[in-house]
């Protein structure tokens, strides 16, 4: 089976990737190349773990994001992946990065509601029966690309912390589930 490439961008923990790894790589997809902005994340040593080609692109060290951004995008062309996954990867794009790579994002609350920061708190506090997850196209628009996937759980009569424990949970299955219905021929 061919393999599609994969790029992960990440800023934090690396659950995600750390999912991603254990569920999709080399099993009819590669993940060719890891990302971060942040120096001191914590999904670095999942990469070093898994023997995965890294980047480490400290945003803060550039003076804008248009700046940021463009080596973003000649660092992931050196890699050529099918496809780039934002999965936690706390950063706004320029038109530069979302013009010129195919990427999708994981979002933890049900697009268009609650784009942004914080949404699993806004999620759970809003009037709404149910909450949930979304994996979308990136594009210009913050969290605005058209919807890939969607998965929606019941908030009535669960704890903030058991919706949050809940949608960290879904998210990481709805992301795997959402790369795998992507045609990346």
């Amino acid at each position: 089976m061919i393999n599609k490439k994969l790029a992960i961008l990440f800023s934090g923990t690396g659950s995600n990737f750390a999912y991603i790894l254990e569920h999709l790589h080399l099993r009819g997809f590669e993940v060719v190349v890891a990302i971060t902005n942040n120096p001191q994340a914590k999904g670095i040593e999942i990469a070093k773990k898994h023997h995965i080609p890294l980047e480490i692109i400290d945003s803060k060290a550039y003076s804008n994001r248009e700046e940021f951004d463009r080596v973003l995008v000649d660092r992931l062309n050196i890699y050529n992946p099918d496809l780039s996954i934002l999965a936690g990867f706390m950063r706004i794009l320029t038109p530069h990065f979302t013009d010129n790579v195919k990427s999708i994002n994981l979002h933890p609350s049900l697009l268009p509601r609650h784009k942004g920061l914080n949404a699993i708190e806004k999620s759970y506090e809003d009037e709404y029966e149910f909450g949930g997850v979304s994996v979308h196209w990136v594009s210009s628009v913050l969290d605005g690309g058209e919807i890939i996937l969607q998965k929606k759980i019941r908030k009535d009569n669960i704890t903030f912390e058991e919706y949050n424990y809940t949608i960290r949970k879904i998210e990481k299955e709805v992301l795997v589930k959402a790369i795998k219905s992507i045609n990346l021929s």
